[in-house]
């Protein structure tokens, strides 16, 4: 009883910025995720995942429960962890759970209506899968593979996230079977995708408009601009008449409504946008990539080096662009009551980032002495203490480069996972080694 009282107080503990800003903490994206069933709309750049999970919960009714949802399974998900990790009790858990509300950005995005609490989930999920498979019950076993399932494909970026996992599972246990439990939520994430843009957009991909994110990373960095001014004026493309001048800037160049995304189009072509110009941008990735491959891997490394520094939390406290994402769609399906209390939370008022900055000030420190504690523990961790050490080490690696390389370097890209670091210290370090003997000698 203690155990089941644990982990609900446990997810209390890791979604309180809810209760600072009085509302579940929203970004300008997780409007397009309520959109997705609210009214229909098969957002092209988003995977028709993580709003339906949304949906599941909230049923337009509050968007509190998909929150405390949130929190239930990251609780029941470190509990897990610490389980197959020897000690686990329900005091242990807690003491877990507030040390990671009080010191690192894990609350921050536990509490966020955002797929991005569920990567660190992915490497969590996939260390249980790959290295503590035997110390799961048949019910747990299923449910660790559905959510490894469901993060890999609530996010592209988690894709290569799970692969490189399910690669460090392969050669760390060098059996087929550990590497096959982590590979069957990949295969499933990808047969979703596939299926639910076939349903959404016709198409039968893993991401039908994808390659124009990747040409805007490309046309920042500068290959793909190069590329356009040798081609153009001969190739044809509707980029042509941007040759010369294209953003510097990726977000620039994608979301800007004068944009070379946006811009209407010469050649008439609909719905214009995005995809009608995906076509275009993956034969420009193509011939970028066969004009100059080495600068195209050097931005890349450039760019998730960058993303691995970039680690605070803050970009997604702001009320920019709510009004007309999160407050729209509440507008549009849920009660008045909801929309009220949405309007009144700090966030949306624009007082929440000052609010929360006191909050902030240890995030840091604990990363860095978490990096120590993780390193000091790979150099001597033995076991499922050495694997959940490299899950973490892997998937941060893993992360940079999704997200730095192909959208480029945000801060929340990387402080959604980076707190990590300090669970596996604590979980895996030596200080936990030390414990684990002193309760070995005791017995």
């Amino acid at each position: 009883m203690r155990i089941l009282a644990g982990i609900p107080a446990g997810a209390a503990l890791l979604v309180w910025p809810a209760a600072l800003n009085h509302y579940p903490l929203v970004f300008s994206d997780t409007g397009a995720f309520l959109a997705q069933t609210v009214q229909g709309w098969p957002v092209w750049d988003k995977p028709l995942v993580y709003g339906p999970l949304l949906h599941a919960f909230h049923w337009r009714v509050t968007l509190w429960l998909p929150l405390v949802a949130q929190g239930l399974v990251l609780s029941w998900l470190l509990w897990l962890v610490q389980r197959s990790l020897g000690g686990a009790t329900a005091g242990r858990h807690l003491l877990l759970c507030a040390g990671l509300a009080a010191a690192t950005a894990a609350p921050w995005f536990a509490a966020l209506l955002l797929p991005d609490w569920l990567a660190p989930a992915l490497v969590l999920a996939t260390y249980l899968l790959g290295f503590a498979w035997d110390g799961l019950g048949r019910a747990e076993r299923g449910g660790v593979l559905l959510l490894a399932m469901l993060a890999a494909a609530a996010h592209l970026s988690h894709l290569p996230i799970a692969a490189a996992l399910v690669l460090l599972v392969l050669a760390a246990r060098r059996a087929r079977w550990p590497a096959l439990a982590c590979a069957l939520p990949l295969a499933g994430a990808m047969a979703l995708l596939l299926a639910t843009n076939a349903w959404a957009h016709g198409r039968w991909a893993l991401s039908p408009h994808g390659a124009v994110f990747a040409l805007a990373r490309l046309t920042a960095d500068g290959p793909a601009a190069r590329t356009i001014e040798a081609r153009c004026p001969e190739a044809g493309w509707q980029l042509c008449r941007w040759a010369g001048r294209l953003p510097r800037d990726s977000d620039d160049f994608l979301w800007s409504g004068d944009g070379p995304v946006w811009a209407a189009r010469t050649d008439g072509a609909s719905p214009g946008g995005p995809i009608s110009l995906a076509p275009e941008a993956a034969a420009i990735l193509g011939e970028t990539l066969r004009r100059e491959p080495l600068g195209v891997l050097r931005a890349a490394a450039g760019n998730a080096w960058r993303q691995l520094g970039m680690a605070r939390v803050g970009d997604t406290l702001g009320p920019e662009n709510l009004r007309a994402s999160v407050a729209r769609q509440l507008t549009l399906g849920f009660p008045a009551a909801e929309q009220a209390r949405f309007a009144a939370s700090p966030q949306a008022r624009g007082g929440l980032a000052a609010t929360a900055a006191p909050f902030l000030v240890l995030h840091p420190a604990a990363l860095l002495l978490g990096a120590a504690g993780v390193l000091l523990a790979g150099w001597r961790a033995r076991g499922r203490q050495l694997g959940l050490v490299l899950c973490v080490l892997v998937g941060l690696g893993a992360n940079a480069m999704a997200t730095g390389a192909l959208s480029g370097p945000h801060d929340r890209y990387q402080a959604r996972i980076a707190w990590l670091l300090p669970l596996a210290a604590l979980l895996a370090g030596p200080l936990a080694r030390r414990d684990d003997a002193m309760r070995g000698a005791a017995a």
